[in-house]
């Protein structure tokens, strides 16, 4: 045995000492040199072949000139505006390599997925990528979700495309060409320089350019133009699953049209040369929005330019995105710029970046016309009321969230009270009306975030270079606009931890928060467009109107009674589960002792819990502080164009 054992040892050692040799070498595999701010000697094409898409297959054709020995090829890892490496790469399937009609070997680095490693034969100049994406179905992030249709097609240029390391993408030309389906028409930023037939060739750009320069297309299709006369226009164009749910109103594009000359009068700027809103309304595309420098892609339910509720219950998607053109692609904090997309994007600023951006989202739909005075009111309540009631603001601050980006966005909704969600979208949104009403209060009205906005973006006017700041820039502008101590503002808000929300921006805005038992117009319009019944602030618990549990309230009555996300309401003492027999039992409980009763299935299982609980309804609501200036009707204001 002491043999054997001798043996065992020296071949453990040689393997250990083999396997450090193997990690060694794939790390250095992995980390090729730092990319070099210089031309890349060459133009890369590619051809997106859309023909399939209705099948959910994508076909791509990429030509990348190259020189012989080792190449690395990078799959967007870090895809801006996504705040997480969350690039789709496990959606790209049938990838073979060719020169000269011989086909290539390639390897996957075993460190970093997105890596590619082929080895270029002498005398090869360009070598040909041939691949599909194929697009899965549902799951559990947008990018790896249905972007297409019989009858429409989203496209994503990180979705589609390997690029050589070693250089900025600045400084990689690339020609795209896109080959629609039959009659399909379409909107990109993309510039034409011609067509033939269903086969559109744009004009050569920057790598970095045409990743941020998605497409839409489908057979149902409408544009308007926002800016009639303008010397930078704005498209909103719309694809969809019928002619019915491309429709928009004539009350709808003036309202879009107001928006423009608001982010205008916003921002005394803009950085494109032209904008397109590519929105897209269906039921079997993943709903999400992604900024880019001279276009957005917006996706919403078929119903949301036609069904009222869902119109409102949006409002700020499409202001959101568009103004992701000033804060976010022109401005951008300093971590967030890379050389390329496959170095880490550190999202501690996100807070600025996003929780700015949504703020202003919902100060220009009102601005707009998008919603009225008394809906961004009712709205401002809602938010308010959700981030008072996040229990997990005891252990993890605003800033973790930021931190924390990469994570929070995977992870669905269940105990998003407790873990804490991406907050940084809503609460930063609170964090900013604090700046904008501290900014009013100091300067007894005479400026405002407004003033901010003119200072920090109105600059280098029609330019499309983005120019980065830090936090120390931010608290510096702030302070050019209003003299305060900004960084212990922030930074206390920030590194909160604690049951009482920080921020007070609506009670210096002269009104506070109430709650009664009847929920407001706007509150109403939420729940129906999104098929939600909202207790989290009585028995605490949110639910699907089918009576899924979708989130508990941490130590909330219904978390008491056992209740946890995942489980399915099937009665309400003993009465067959409907939304509102549960609030009527809710309102009976409160003239009462007994308990609610709830019958639940779980994991195929069934069990009964008794929810006790006698507060009533409760929905939030504003209710204005006589005696105190009213900054919230201020900032809802249009300003003059």
């Amino acid at each position: 045995m002491k043999s054997l054992s001798v043996r065992f040892g020296i071949h453990a050692l040689a393997l250990v000492a083999a396997c450090a040799v193997f990690v060694v070498c794939a790390a250095q595999a992995s980390a090729p040199a730092a990319p070099k701010d210089t031309p890349y000697p060459g133009v890369l094409a590619i051809t997106m072949d859309l023909r399939d898409a209705p099948h959910r297959i994508y076909r791509m054709h990429e030509t990348i000139p190259v020189k012989p020995g080792p190449l690395t090829l990078y799959y967007p890892k870090w895809p801006l505006p996504d705040h997480a490496p969350d690039a789709t790469i496990a959606n790209i399937a049938g990838l073979t390599i060719t020169a000269d009609g011989r086909q290539l070997p390639w390897r996957r680095d075993v460190v970093d997925m997105y890596t590619l490693h082929v080895t270029v034969p002498q005398g090869i100049e360009r070598i040909n990528l041939s691949f599909q994406y194929l697009s899965p179905g549902p799951g559990a992030w947008y990018g790896y979700e249905v972007w297409s249709t019989p009858y429409l097609a989203d496209l994503d240029p990180t979705q589609v495309v390997f690029y050589p390391s070693g250089y900025y993408a600045r400084d990689i030309p690339i020609r795209p060409t896109v080959v629609l389906p039959t009659g399909w028409k379409f909107a990109t930023a993309m510039d034409v320089t011609s067509r033939s037939g269903d086969t559109i060739h744009f004009k050569r750009m920057s790598f970095n350019n045409f990743i941020d320069s998605p497409l839409i297309a489908g057979k149902y299709f409408k544009r308007v133009d926002l800016s009639p006369g303008d010397a930078a226009p704005v498209h909103l164009n719309i694809v969809g699953d019928s002619a019915a749910s491309v429709q928009i109103s004539d009350t709808q594009v003036a309202a879009y049209r107001r928006m423009v000359k608001q982010l205008y009068a916003l921002f005394h700027s803009h950085h494109f040369h032209h904008y397109d809103l590519l929105l897209t309304v269906s039921d079997h595309v993943a709903g999400t929005g992604l900024e880019h420098h001279q276009s957005s892609m917006e996706m919403a339910g078929a119903d949301f330019l036609t069904n009222p509720d869902a119109f409102m219950a949006s409002a700020t998607l499409i202001p959101h995105e568009f103004t992701h053109s000033w804060n976010g692609k022109f401005r951008r904090p300093a971590d967030m710029w890379t050389p390329a997309f496959n170095t880490p994007q550190p999202s501690d600023m996100v807070w600025a970046y996003e929780g700015l951006t949504e703020y202003w989202s919902v100060v220009l739909a009102a601005r707009s016309g998008l919603l009225t005075p008394a809906e961004f009111r009712e709205s401002l309540a809602s938010v308010d009321a959700a981030q008072a009631y996040r229990t997990g603001r005891a252990w993890r601050s605003l800033q973790d969230t930021a931190t924390s980006a990469q994570l929070l966005y995977f992870n669905g909704s269940y105990w998003s009270n407790y873990r804490r969600s991406t907050d940084f979208y809503p609460e930063g949104e609170l964090l900013w009306l604090g700046v904008d009403t501290k900014i009013r209060q100091l300067s007894h009205n005479r400026r405002s975030l407004d003033d901010f906005a003119k200072l920090f973006y109105g600059m280098d006017n029609g330019s499309y270079v983005t120019r980065t700041y830090t936090f120390h820039d931010l608290v510096d502008a702030l302070n050019q606009v209003q003299p305060f101590d900004w960084a212990s503002f922030l930074r206390k808000r920030l590194d909160y931890t604690g049951k009482v929300l920080p921020e007070h921006g609506i009670a210096r805005g002269g009104w506070k928060v109430v709650y009664t038992n009847a929920p407001s117009a706007y509150d109403q319009a939420v729940s129906r467009s999104r098929h939600r019944l909202d207790l989290a602030y009585s028995i605490g618990m949110t639910m699907s109107d089918d009576g899924t549990v979708s989130d508990v309230q941490w130590n909330g009555p219904a978390y008491k009674a056992g209740l946890v996300p995942g489980m399915k309401v099937v009665s309400v003492n003993g009465n067959e589960f409907t939304g509102d027999a549960l609030k009527a039992a809710i309102r009976q409980a409160q003239s009462g002792t007994s308990p609610i009763e709830l019958a639940v299935k779980y994991v195929g299982t069934y069990s009964t819990h008794k929810v006790d609980y006698h507060g009533g309804l409760k929905y939030p609501h504003l209710e204005r502080v006589n005696g105190t200036p009213d900054y919230l009707d201020d900032i809802a204001r249009a300003k003059a164009n």
